[in-house]
């Protein structure tokens, strides 16, 4: 364990925030002896945790079992003022006018806790559309957005969430050597056509979303059915609509 780590140590906080995550995954409510097997913690270990977590209105307490249950709280929390927001509302137009010009799905990605999250989409206006649930987890380096986000973060960056990468760091040097190749490939590029990893007949087209200052903020995907019967607009066509649709959302972010 580094230095740092040590000194700042809050095991108590720690406890909290692995009832809190711990919850999240559960769909119905868990006693204390539930709760404390799930973290690898005794009972009387977090039942000071959660008499605390209970008084400040994160959990609540059935009256009858006693289990225990997530409020909504972090949800308002989460909400009164979010930058993510601000994005979804800024891009919600330029996506949906891209979509509709190459009858196409579209989709915008963020980094989140060291994977890809979907924030929007909008959905082809053709009978036929591909659909990606707003607020779903990807790995980073299994989708094409997520390359993205890798190719175009500050060098420094982009190396200490690989270090912290599962299937990077099982990667052989050999192998860990081709993937920051290929990230370096798409940042001089500047975009990413690829066959999708995980849905057939679909190519995903990729653009980064970055400041003047470089940094990398989102990134807008193209999920391009090539089944479609109707293929009258190329992949080079797609590419040039959504640089445009892009900057659409930069400008109105005002960070172009």
């Amino acid at each position: 364990m580094k230095e740092n780590e040590s000194k700042y140590q809050a095991p108590a906080l720690d406890k909290g925030l692995d009832i809190m995550e711990y919850l999240s995954l559960k769909a119905t409510s868990l006693s204390q002896t539930e709760i404390a097997a799930g973290i690898n913690k005794k009972p009387n270990e977090i039942y000071r945790m959660l008499v605390c977590l209970e008084n400040r209105g994160y959990l609540i307490r059935d009256e009858v079992s006693g289990k225990y249950k997530l409020s909504l709280k972090l949800f308002h929390l989460s909400h009164r003022h979010s930058p993510v927001d601000d994005i979804r509302r800024a891009s919600q137009f330029p996506m949906d006018e891209l979509s509709s010009e190459i009858n196409q799905s579209c989709h915008l990605g963020i980094l989140y806790i060291e994977k890809l999250m979907v924030i929007s989409q909008s959905r082809s206006p053709g009978a036929i559309s591909l659909s990606i649930e707003e607020g779903s987890l990807f790995p980073l380096l299994l989708t094409t957005s997520g390359r993205v986000l890798l190719a175009f973060m500050r060098d420094e960056e982009r190396l200490h969430l690989l270090r912290r990468n599962d299937l990077y760091m099982s990667q052989s040097a050999k192998q860990q050597k081709q993937t920051l190749t290929l990230l370096d490939e798409i940042k001089t590029l500047g975009y990413c056509v690829k066959d999708s990893d995980s849905t057939r007949s679909v190519t995903d087209i990729c653009i980064p979303l970055c400041t003047s200052q470089g940094d990398i903020i989102a990134a807008l995907t193209v999920a391009a059915l090539t089944s479609k019967s109707d293929q009258s607009i190329s992949f080079d066509a797609i590419v040039e609509k959504t640089k445009v649709a892009a900057e659409k959302i930069l400008e109105r972010l005002g960070l172009n």
